[in-house]
């Protein structure tokens, strides 16, 4: 979690994880949350970790804000090992244009119990973001 000095000036931004029970639940809620009133919509983790510098959406680049994910208990196990599983199975899958190799890495990772998850992703693309402050609630 980012310790930020000024939260209390910060824009809140809350991400419901009983909303969503999957990446692409996730995608849509990031999407609601983030880029409301904007008719762009996430759909990547790169698109997400994209939006979060601001500047996009509901905040101006570098504002600092707090994230707070309410349900981060159900988020975890929803975007937990299965879904990572099957996330990275998918895009082995397909094949092109994605780096087979390094996600056949990243799943034998997961599968000896060394890998992140989808949720743990995802929350280190959050806490990469220094102006950023992440409450798991």
């Amino acid at each position: 979690m980012n310790v930020n000095d000024n939260n209390i000036n910060n824009k809140i931004i809350v991400i419901h994880g009983s909303h969503f029970s999957d990446l692409q639940g996730f995608y849509e809620e990031a999407s609601r949350v983030f880029m409301k009133d904007t008719g762009w919509n996430i759909g990547t983790l790169d698109g997400f970790d994209d939006i979060l510098y601001g500047g996009f959406g509901v905040f101006e680049n570098g504002e600092n804000i707090t994230v707070t994910w309410k349900g981060a208990r159900k988020s975890e196990q929803d975007l937990g090992p299965d879904a990572t599983k099957a996330f990275y199975e998918h895009k082995i899958h397909q094949g092109k244009p994605f780096n087979t190799q390094l996600i056949q890495e990243k799943l034998d990772d997961l599968i000896n119990g060394k890998g992140q998850t989808l949720f743990e992703v995802l929350v280190e693309i959050i806490e990469s973001h220094k102006h950023i402050t992440l409450i798991l609630d």
